[in-house]
């Protein structure tokens, strides 16, 4: 009954992913000032684009893992878990750019203190978002225990990200041809993936177990 349960989609799922959605367009903004693609400039038709795209995006995503579900009910689960990670990264990222674009600071003492803000907003909304919608978990009076477990689990989980990234870029280095720009891409990426998986375990068996 409880794998059946997991596998069912329903109206405020779908509401919950189209808030994603919006917020990926939204937290995209002060990125894409910094970052300046020329290709994707930042103005109203853009930016509508953006919100339609990513919210089309994130309901076809959670309808086509709730198909699969049925078979596999952990894998809307998983697909719940992406989501929310991803929101989290965007939400990161974006607090961190709108604070440079604010202040004009993007390296030195301010850029880690600014990088830590980002980290906590995000993990603080990350635990609402896990508690209540991927895993379900029910109990107020363990909040403040399943916090803790919380952070500490995404603290270890920020440690394997920054140790594989580093890893990947600074001793393993870029191979013949690759810029190192793009290197650094993927060691960051390698990285997130590693920590995404250590969190979801931590999260699920320990944080947040039934």
């Amino acid at each position: 009954m409880e794998n059946i349960k997991q596998a069912l989609v329903g109206r405020r799922d779908y509401a919950l992913i189209s808030f994603i959605g919006i917020s990926f367009a939204l937290f995209s903004i002060p990125i894409l000032q910094n970052i300046k693609l020329a290709f994707l400039p930042i103005n109203a038709t853009n930016v509508a684009l953006l919100i339609l795209f990513f919210t089309l995006l994130a309901n076809f995503g959670l309808w086509f893992s709730a198909v699969i579900a049925r078979k596999i009910p952990i894998i809307l689960q998983i697909a719940k878990y992406g989501a929310v990670g991803a929101f989290n990264t965007f939400l990161d990222w974006g607090v961190v750019n709108l604070l440079i674009a604010l202040t004009t600071i993007a390296a030195g003492f301010w850029f880690s203190v600014f990088a830590g803000i980002g980290f906590v907003i995000a993990n603080i909304g990350s635990f609402f978002w896990n508690k209540y919608w991927t895993f379900s978990a029910k109990g107020e009076e363990q909040k403040a225990t399943e916090m803790v477990q919380f952070f500490v689990v995404s603290l270890i989980g920020f440690g394997v990200k920054v140790g594989i990234a580093s890893l990947v870029v600074n001793v393993i280095g870029a191979p013949a041809g690759f810029d190192e720009k793009q290197w650094a891409n993927i060691g960051n990426v390698s990285g997130t993936m590693f920590s995404m998986v250590w969190n979801f375990i931590g999260y699920k068996f320990w944080v947040f177990k039934k």
